[in-house]
């Protein structure tokens, strides 16, 4: 098995019938139904079953038929593989191999700083950039301000305003 990919969290269990309730990381609403199984610090579950609640996943595991037993895998993280990842089409990426590009500003072409992570749980992703000079920029992931992604040269080019840095 290669790397493990964070997926989500089980934040709780549903019913009395060992169903968990999943809260999703992955930014692909479907990510459930696409795999066999997900892993978790308890252990590696075939999944029996996918619903949504709400932004919820529910999962029904094998082997967690009751509710004492979905209650004991509160607060894991959930893990898939990286052999489990979909095929992206052209100039779309994990976020994963993102982190860690070059960040330049687009008019005058400096280094700004490396990208540290892209928070998905919001309206609109947030590219967090770590500053060169120290400190950190939040930008916005929309056309406006993210005006190119470079995945061979591992450069994202971004467009500022004054009072984002």
């Amino acid at each position: 098995m290669t790397g493990k990919i964070i997926i989500g969290k089980i934040v709780n269990a549903v019913g009395i019938r060992g169903e968990v309730k999943v809260y999703n990381y992955s930014g692909f609403d479907d990510r459930y139904e696409n795999l066999e199984r997900i892993i978790t610090d308890a252990g590696q579950f075939k999944i029996e079953s996918v619903r949504h609640q709400q932004h919820m996943v529910i999962l029904g595991l094998a082997g967690i038929s009751d509710r004492n037993a979905a209650e004991a895998l509160k607060g894991k993280m959930v893990y898939m593989t990286e052999e489990d990842l979909a095929e992206l089409p052209e100039e779309t990426f994990y976020i994963r191999d993102l982190v860690g590009a070059d960040v330049v500003e687009s008019e005058s072409g400096r280094h700004i700083g490396i990208l540290r992570d892209v928070m998905t749980d919001r309206p609109q992703d947030i590219y967090v950039i770590k500053l060169d000079g120290g400190g950190e920029c939040m930008v916005p992931g929309v056309d406006e301000f993210i005006r190119d992604i470079d995945a061979e040269t591992m450069t994202i080019t971004v467009r500022l305003i004054e009072g984002m840095m």
